[in-house]
């Protein structure tokens, strides 16, 4: 019986768990920003006291890393399905912007906070170095498919590539969730002016 009242205890509010914690502070993050958020506005947000955070958390720190690291963990492994998936240069360089696309609505809170870092701090610099071999990652991609003869030859690749990511890292600025358009009606939507736009003319 001790240890169950323990358990139940470490657990704070019913329902909140780390995850839960996680969310919360992200969601502060991106509306007060990191340096504003306190872990008292965290505990306020979830109902709880400051020691029922520190059960699922070490620090506010330890949120942002938690936080950053499942958005690039999410754009790394869609990264590395499109790359291993055999498909053509050109189809997987879709599945990527179709993927991007997917994890930026799913995890829109923790994206959105990765793409406002500034990098003052070693963990937002690292978080930043990964972002950057994603970027590469992507833009080699793109050359692929640009080497295979299947992008326009009048557009370059380096180009073209922050074009089209700048385009899908906007929708965290206007997507709403719940709203008329989901993941795939976006990649839809994406998908058609991208390749419209860099297929060769006939």
């Amino acid at each position: 019986m001790p240890e169950q009242t323990t358990t139940a205890a470490r657990r704070g509010r019913p329902g909140n768990d780390r995850s839960d914690v996680i969310n919360a502070a992200v969601a502060l993050f991106n509306q007060h920003g990191y340096e504003a958020t306190t872990v008292g506005m965290i505990a306020e947000q979830l109902g709880v006291s400051k020691s029922a955070i520190y059960h699922h958390v070490t620090s506010k720190e330890d949120l942002l890393a938690s936080a950053l690291d499942r958005a690039l963990s999410s754009l790394e492994g869609m990264l590395a399905e499109a790359k291993e998936s055999g498909a053509t240069p050109v189809d997987r360089l879709e599945r990527t912007i179709r993927g991007t696309v997917t994890v930026l609505i799913e995890e829109l809170q923790s994206v959105t906070l990765l793409l406002r870092l500034r990098g003052n701090t070693d963990l937002e610099r690292a978080a930043l170095d990964r972002r950057r071999k994603f970027n590469v990652s992507v833009a080699e991609l793109m050359n692929e498919a640009d080497e295979t003869g299947s992008l326009r030859t009048d557009i370059d690749p380096g180009v073209a590539t922050r074009f089209v990511f700048g385009m899908v890292n906007s929708i965290i600025d206007w997507y709403r969730p719940g709203g008329p358009l989901d993941a795939d009606m976006i990649g839809d939507h994406i998908v058609g002016v991208v390749f419209d736009g860099l297929r060769p003319r006939s």
